[in-house]
């Protein structure tokens, strides 16, 4: 049978490539990031480079004749894995699993060798993701298994691929169900045999086949009475396991869960699951930690996904990357339908060999992910234009969107557009159903804006199923304000945001998904907004789970079944009158207010419920809300004086804008300049990290931004750009495609008097 080691222990560890055990070392655990600190504080100049893990590994107790692979989990972004000094493997793309062989590996007198891996988390032009807002941690940040296995054995494949797959289908009354098994076989004798066994979730055996042990065993089991598994309010799981068999012995086992479930899009009721409709409503996940990094451990995940149940979501797009097993099985288990995607994302590298990382990456995503029942939808993109579209992407994304269907034709594929692309694109007909991220009411426009753009585009295109892939603005707990407004960053403004999101998605059917940007505040070096440097603020959770935003409630309120009830701006706590509304968030139709201890109202309603002329009667005030089923919710608040400018957020540098040149002046009084480019000074061909590297000229491009856009934005979320030519990130700043070439032409000419 085979034995499986855990390998996470034991590590020495030393920034550079250094193969050799000196001096210097640090002792490490796996899971491992070395950015998990200068990833998350600012300034967009974490570490990126190469970075040596090394550790002894001994033969276990097993047969000469067993063969001995290392599964690596992830290893960010690109890997080299050596035996004894001598390079073994190499793997490009920092979150999918691979496999090395290391049966020859092991030195005969001491049974053991020495495994090195060198971790490289640099940019390389063939490897995706290319330039993205969030932090390219670095490291071994998932799990390092040795795998020892007989001669005989099921065998991974190409891309790490499954030694085992199903996929089911239900029949027309949904009753029963054929689920078609393929078991990958090595060194099969003739007279072998595979025994596929279905267990139902107590265990109990529901039907049994064998079949003759060849490379790629099949087989199709007829199951009567069918348990289907329906998202989170029956995520019901059987078990399928294969056995290996040789006459009175099993030599090998494998085994996986399985939900029998069947699923489509309608463009106008959207998502039904097992027949039924199942409007997806939920939100996106980036992976990383406060203080972690990417090297979360099964109890981060698993409590990632309690607060989730708590929300009440039942979807959760992974975002923008192939996410940890361990998480893909927690989602199959709590029942939440997955949005699984590949870090094709903002920039498309002109690199030939970047498309064959791609396709790689689509490979990995789908081979090694393919039982999950949880997964229904896999992304071929996200933003991809957000630079404009470029040569050869249409063509790469058709090709990416065949793969998907050639490797699994039981799923829909899916994308994420940026709000530029129009949607008369043709890059909007490539997948079966597609998806916009918005920012209506944070970057540019109001929030109002979301829904009108959504009854035009289900009006222009009945036929087409469109959903909100990403959507969200920062909230900042420490910030507050009782006039809250676009780009302040306090919690009130995020929270009446979402409560605007939460009502016009509600009364929206035809949207087949709808993802929050984000569940958790998330980490990307190259932000400093908000008074808070390092990371991107939009969760409904801190980044390091602790807090739960007001926002959050608002959703819960919305999709939570389980009774609750809570007091919003509690951390806006010192206020200076003495009277004042209060906000309660709840999933019950009557709340009932208290003003120390003494009932002040009550009212009736749905999500959200208001109180105004609350008195503070004192000097302290606690003021609680109760409702039928749910524990009572206390939030003391203080009667001050004057207003506590700590609840303000201080002016940043981006908000000063009484020293910017006027250029429509300029441009009035000497008309629009034609574009000219002498390689000795900066033009807009030049990107942004190199522009930005000079003070003179970044200041020309952030003044420019602030007074020719419509987008509120700063330097510092261009600077998340920094691999991408000025010129092709016009038309995201600049919506109208003559007014953008006006612009380009005279920042071109401003930047053309600045010599490098």
């Amino acid at each position: 049978m085979r034995i499986v080691e855990n390998l996470n222990d034991g590590w020495r560890f030393k920034k550079g490539c250094s193969l050799k055990v000196t001096r210097g070392w640090e002792r490490v655990c796996i899971p491992h990031s070395y950015n998990a600190h200068d990833g998350q504080d600012g300034g967009n100049d974490y570490f990126r480079g190469k970075a040596t893990y090394v550790r002894t590994v001994a033969r276990p107790s097993v047969p000469e004749s067993y063969s001995m692979f290392i599964k690596f989990d992830a290893v960010n972004s690109c890997a080299e894995v050596f035996a004894d000094g001598k390079k073994i493997a190499v793997h490009a793309g920092g979150y999918s699993a691979f496999i090395v062989d290391v049966t020859n590996c092991f030195n005969k007198a001491t049974r053991s060798f020495e495994l090195a891996v060198v971790a490289d988390n640099s940019h390389n032009d063939a490897v995706y993701p290319q330039s993205a807002d969030f932090t390219f941690y670095g490291g071994m940040y998932r799990d390092v298994h040795l795998i020892a296995v007989p001669e005989t054995h099921f065998a991974y494949g190409a891309y790490a691929a499954l030694p085992l797959v199903f996929f089911t289908k239900l029949s027309e009354d949904k009753k029963d169900a054929v689920v078609f098994c393929t078991a990958h076989v090595a060194h099969a004798e003739k007279s072998d045999a595979v025994q596929f066994t279905l267990f139902d979730a107590n265990g109990v055996v529901a039907v049994e086949a064998y079949a003759p042990a060849q490379e790629h065993t099949e087989t199709q089991i007829f199951l009567q009475d069918a348990h289907v598994w329906h998202g989170i309010d029956d995520p019901y799981l059987y078990t399928v396991s294969a056995k290996l068999v040789r006459h009175n012995e099993v030599l090998d086992e494998v085994s996986a869960q399985l939900g029998v479930r069947e699923f489509f899009v309608d463009a106008e009721k959207g998502f039904y699951l097992n027949g039924k409709r199942y409007p997806l409503r939920g939100v996106s996940r980036h992976q990383d930690m406060l203080g972690k990094g990417n090297a979360l451990l099964a109890s981060d995940h698993e409590r990632d996904i309690a607060l989730l149940m708590e929300l009440g979501a039942n979807t959760v797009r992974l975002a923008h990357y192939q996410h940890s097993e361990i998480f893909y099985t927690l989602c199959d288990r709590a029942g939440l339908v997955v949005w699984a995607e590949i870090p094709f994302i903002s920039v498309m590298s002109a690199a030939r060999a970047a498309h064959e990382n791609c396709r790689t990456q689509l490979h990995e995503l789908i081979l090694q992910n393919y039982n999950h029942a949880s997964i229904c939808f896999w992304g071929i993109e996200n933003e991809i234009t957000i630079g404009g579209e470029v040569a050869g992407l249409y063509e790469n994304l058709v090709n990416l969107n065949e793969l998907a269907k050639s490797l699994d034709s039981t799923r829909l594929t899916t994308l994420a557009q940026v709000t530029m692309l129009p949607p008369a694109s043709r890059l909007n007909k490539i997948t079966d159903i597609i998806s916009y991220n918005h920012y209506f009411g944070w970057y540019f426009g109001a929030m109002e804006d979301n829904e009108i753009w959504f009854d035009k585009f289900h009006a222009a295109y009945p036929d087409r199923a469109i959903g909100i892939s990403e959507y969200g603005c920062e909230g900042i707990v420490s910030w507050h304000s009782d006039a809250p407004e676009c780009k302040d960053y306090t919690e009130e403004y995020q929270a009446r945001y979402h409560e605007h999101m939460a009502k016009i998605i509600d009364e929206r059917p035809y949207l087949w998904a709808t993802h929050v940007w984000n569940m958790f505040d998330f980490g990307c070096d190259a932000r400093d907004e908000g008074g808070v440097q390092g990371r991107n603020n939009k969760g409904l959770v801190t980044f390091d789970r602790a807090i739960k935003k007001d926002s959050f409630y608002v959703y819960k309120a919305y999709w939570s079944k389980t009774p609750f009830v809570h007091i919003a701006g509690r951390r806006y706590a010192a206020r200076p009158y003495s009277a004042m509304s209060v906000k309660v968030y709840s999933n019950a139709h009557r709340v009932a207010l208290f003003v120390n201890g003494k009932k002040f109202a009550e009212q009736e309603g749905a999500h959200i419920f208001t109180f105004d002329n609350v008195p503070l009667e004192n000097e302290y005030t606690t003021i609680s809300a109760e409702t039928s089923g749910a524990p009572r919710d206390s939030v003391t608040f203080r009667k001050v004086a004057s207003p506590n400018q700590c609840y303000v957020k201080p002016p940043e540098e981006n908000d000063r804008r009484e020293h910017v040149k006027n250029w429509f002046a300029d441009i009035e009084k000497a008309g629009v300049p034609d574009f000219t480019f002498n390689d000795s000074f900066f033009s807009v061909r030049d990107t942004i990290n190199d522009i930005f590297a000079n003070s003179e000229a970044e200041k020309i491009v952030a003044d420019a931004v602030s007074q020719f856009t419509t987008m509120r934005i700063n330097k510092n979320m261009l600077g998340i750009m920094g691999t991408v030519p000025l010129e092709r990130v016009a038309s995201m700043l600049v919506q109208d495609e003559e007014k953008a070439q006006t612009v380009l032409k005279v920042l071109n000419a401003e930047l053309q008097k600045i010599k490098k």
